[in-house]
């Protein structure tokens, strides 16, 4: 007759902590949303509206503004400047009327057409942290 040996009363507990260590070690890869505007042509359009003048842009010439948020990971944020959850339909919209969003912000309304907003959009929705 085999015997079967008890677990001491403290293992269970032990092994849920380490489990969720070693879960908890990564972050939770946000998942891509689906755009339907095209990321080259929006780099253009951020070089033709002058966003660059206030924003760092990785990947767009001469866009090496200091005065706003840089935009590096911008995939990987929450939010858009702390006012809207970082989505691509908040986006466009923020592009096209930030104060749609932030009645407060600085960010001016560049008569950004809708196209233009969801290609640059788009764009910026491939910068992801490394």
């Amino acid at each position: 007759m085999a015997r079967i040996r008890l677990v001491p009363w403290w293992a269970a507990p032990v092994l849920l902590v380490l489990l969720a260590f070693a879960t908890g070690c990564t972050r939770p890869e946000r998942q891509p949303e689906v755009t339907d505007g095209d990321p080259e042509l929006g780099k253009v359009a951020i070089q033709r509206y002058g966003c660059g003048t206030c924003h760092t842009i990785p990947g767009v010439p001469g866009a090496e503004g200091r005065s706003a948020q840089l935009l590096f990971g911008f995939a990987d944020r929450a939010d858009i400047a702390r006012s809207a959850p970082n989505t691509y339909k908040n986006l466009v919209t923020w592009i096209q009327n930030p104060q749609k969003l932030d009645p407060s912000t600085r960010m001016p309304s560049l008569n950004v057409t809708e196209k233009d907003a969801r290609d640059i959009a788009t764009y910026l929705l491939t910068l992801r942290s490394e």
